[in-house]
């Protein structure tokens, strides 16, 4: 998008001084034809740039131009990863940080720039949770958050699924990730993962620890996800699904001279693919294996039962 590639070209050269139209290219991926149209437009926003010619030209920022995004507080920067999402930021207790650093954001923005941000603020918001799913209450998560910013270690009781179900447990935050609506905690030793609404207790000490240099939050929960979906779908069903109709899970696809698919799924287990299955109805047919299919003829035929009973008592 054209204004977030003309603000990339005012940092860069606030941040690295004279840049040549290649340079400015190659960091922003684009052609060096693109770079001369948008160093052009940044000229009639009013930016005081220039162009040095000879071996060592380039492009510079008129000696002591800074825009205010200086000004913003380091609170106020961290606040400006969530832009878009005020919601996630309130609970962090960054709300209102976050409303001054898009003021003062704006602000700094030339005219045409700040243009285009009033336009694509009006016309995206990004809402995390999904539908009819009631918010998790997570009273410790701004401290968790903290903990995070400042390498505290934390004392907690955590409550899991097996039993024991309350346990204690000394943590090393290392992160926090939002995935659907819910908070989850990264924590050394391990790392492990822990979900921040199951949290019944903390204490935050005056312990402080060493966050690993090498740690990737973005990188350990890509394949934390990756795990979790391999441990968690360990059964296949093999189906028969109607004309255009398609699963995200379905593997080894292959469409029939009817125009049915024939496709295998993974499945989490039988109780659960029974009720995804059942969903859709006349849409998909389960082939194998032989238990689900049986069950889902059983369950059917039950449920038909039951309403035409329902009608021969006079019901509507």
């Amino acid at each position: 998008m054209k204004s977030s590639r003309l603000v990339s070209i005012l940092l860069l050269l606030q941040t690295r001084g004279r840049m040549t139209a290649a340079q400015l290219a190659e960091e922003l991926e684009v052609s060096v034809r693109t770079v001369y149209r948008d160093v052009e437009a940044l000229s009639a926003a009013g930016v005081p740039l220039y162009a040095d010619a000879g071996h060592a030209g380039g492009y510079r920022l008129l000696d002591g131009y800074r825009t205010r995004l200086t000004g913003l507080t380091a609170d106020e920067a961290e606040a400006l990863f969530l832009a878009g999402v005020p919601g996630p930021a309130a609970e962090l207790g960054l709300g209102s940080v976050l409303a001054a650093a898009q003021l003062k954001v704006r602000a700094a923005l030339p005219v045409e720039l700040r243009a285009h941000a009033d336009r694509i603020s009006g016309r995206f918001h990004l809402d995390a949770p999904g539908w009819y799913a009631e918010g998790d209450e997570t009273p410790y998560l701004s401290a968790v958050a903290d903990a995070v910013w400042n390498n505290r270690v934390l004392d907690i009781v955590y409550r899991r699924w097996r039993t024991p179900t309350d346990v204690e447990r000394r943590l090393e935050p290392y992160g926090l990730v939002l995935k659907a609506g819910r908070w989850y905690v990264v924590a050394g030793p391990g790392p492990r993962t822990f979900r921040v609404d199951q949290i019944l207790q903390l204490a935050v000490t005056e312990r402080e620890f060493n966050r690993p240099d090498d740690f990737d939050l973005a990188a350990y929960w890509a394949d934390y996800q990756r795990d979790f979906h391999e441990r968690l779908y360990r059964e296949e069903a093999v189906v028969r699904l109607a004309p255009g109709v398609t699963l995200a899970r379905a593997v080894d696809v292959r469409v029939e001279e009817d125009g049915s698919t024939l496709a295998t799924v993974p499945i989490e287990s039988v109780d659960h693919a029974l009720g995804e299955f059942l969903r859709r109805g006349t849409d998909i047919e389960v082939l194998e294996p032989p238990e689900l299919r049986e069950r889902l003829a059983r369950t059917a035929a039950e449920v038909a039962e039951m309403y035409g009973n329902s009608s021969a008592r006079g019901g509507h």
